[in-house]
């Protein structure tokens, strides 16, 4: 996986615009997005649960920030960071969920396969004139039977 290093912030001065802007960005990423409720060790894998109520099994192989953890290190794992990442506190770990997630290649398949499906359902001013247009042509051809 990708390690980010975290950037030097300028102290700025805590101001009401500056507070009212945190505020809306925290508002802003509470509301979309990837929010795990909790984590569990189910051996061999990690179940991450969501707010909606699905989860995902991720096998803890896979990924060497769980390399040197034991079976009891595991109970200390936590979900934080607004639910967007697992976090031990003993081990100084934070591991973003998403980032998990698109290390898997078959997870990654699967999502880019239901994303297909579901923009191929949409329709959109170029699709309907499309449509139209082939409509004039037409339409589709009809397929032949061949007998032989």
């Amino acid at each position: 996986m990708k390690t980010i290093t975290a950037k030097m912030l300028v102290d700025r001065p805590v101001t009401e615009a500056v507070l009212d802007e945190a505020i809306q960005r925290g508002q802003l990423r509470h509301k979309g997005g990837l929010r795990a409720t909790s984590v569990t060790f189910v051996e061999p894998c990690l179940a991450v649960n969501f707010i909606d109520g699905s989860g995902v099994l991720l096998p803890v192989q896979h990924y060497p920030e769980f390399d040197d953890f034991d079976v009891e290190d595991f109970a200390d794992l936590k979900v934080g960071f607004s639910g967007t990442a697992l976090c031990h506190e003993g081990k100084d770990l934070q591991v973003s969920i998403a980032g998990m997630i698109s290390a898997s290649k078959p997870l990654m398949e699967m999502a880019a396969s239901v994303i297909a499906s579901r923009n191929g359902r949409q329709s959109s001013a170029a699709k309907a004139e499309a449509a139209r247009a082939n409509g004039r042509k037409g339409g589709r051809p009809r397929k032949t039977d061949i007998t032989l």
